[in-house]
């Protein structure tokens, strides 16, 4: 064992056993009160939050989230060697077992020579995986979460589906649906709220489906505009104290003209021009 395993090793344990602490009688009373429903969405947040630090290229910041993210892991598997169910070892484990299964090409004799076989085989090991639970009989559609952002399950679900022929058979033909749809919510747009509801969801469905036919995350695509809308705001608020504007006071035009500044000046940063 070389220094660098030793260390993890011995970092690993310690955060073990300041979690088995943490939910001792002598422990935190918040922690020992959790359960894995109530710390579930704190999972699904410091997932969020790994997300943001790749974004933000920050390596301090990932290294602080990943951290955070791999408390998660060991808090639930805490709770689960608790109740005798499983612990960070059978979880390690399982993991493990699984990812020598899923890659022949790698730990076994299997060849595989392009990323689309590599992604085909993974697939169908998948179903074999789901088929092997027992019980009724799979759908194609099994496993994928409910926890799922929902932009993110639109286009999981469309892709399942879509293995099996039931998809278009083209970009150009989801956006022909974008249009349909669209066309649909201006017919409902007077109409009851569920109906439009539901008509928006049909149309951001399609949208969803029409970027993964372009190759592109939705999630992903979706998160980088939030993050552009949000600088590009803080500009605007930005120039407006300077010139002392009341932004609940600014027209229309003075709106466009802030906003028109605050793309100039990003693109000018992006260039390197100051």
């Amino acid at each position: 064992m070389n220094d660098v395993d030793s260390k993890a090793q011995q970092a690993l344990a310690r955060l073990l056993e300041i979690m088995r602490r943490l939910r001792s009688p002598e422990g935190c009373p918040w922690d020992r009160q959790q359960d894995f429903a109530s710390i579930a969405p704190y999972t699904i947040e410091e997932a969020y939050e790994v997300a943001e630090a790749i974004a933000r290229g920050e390596p301090r910041a990932l290294e602080s989230e990943l951290g955070d993210l791999l408390f998660q892991v060991v808090f639930h598997s805490q709770m689960g060697s608790e109740k005798q169910w499983f612990d960070f070892a059978s979880v390690a484990e399982a993991i493990s077992n699984k990812l020598v299964e899923r890659h022949p090409h790698v730990f076994a004799d299997a060849r595989m020579g392009s990323a689309t076989e590599l992604n085909r085989a993974w697939e169908e090991h998948k179903a074999r995986e789901r088929a092997s639970r027992g019980g009724d009989a799979p759908g194609e559609l099994d496993d994928v979460p409910l926890a799922l952002p929902a932009l993110a399950r639109a286009a999981k679900l469309g892709k399942r589906a879509g293995r099996v022929g039931f998809d278009w058979p083209d970009a150009t033909g989801v956006r022909a649906k974008i249009e349909e749809e669209l066309e649909e919510i201006a017919a409902v747009a007077d109409g009851q709220d569920d109906h439009r509801a539901e008509e928006l969801g049909d149309l951001l469905f399609a949208v969803a489906n029409w970027a993964r036919h372009l190759r592109v995350d939705p999630e992903e695509s979706l998160r980088l505009a939030n993050a552009k809308f949000e600088r590009r705001f803080r500009a605007m608020e930005k120039l407006a104290s300077e010139r002392a504007l009341v932004l609940k006071s600014l027209s229309p035009a003075e709106w466009d003209g802030l906003w028109n500044e605050a793309k100039a000046a990003e693109k000018r940063e992006k260039q390197g021009v100051q």
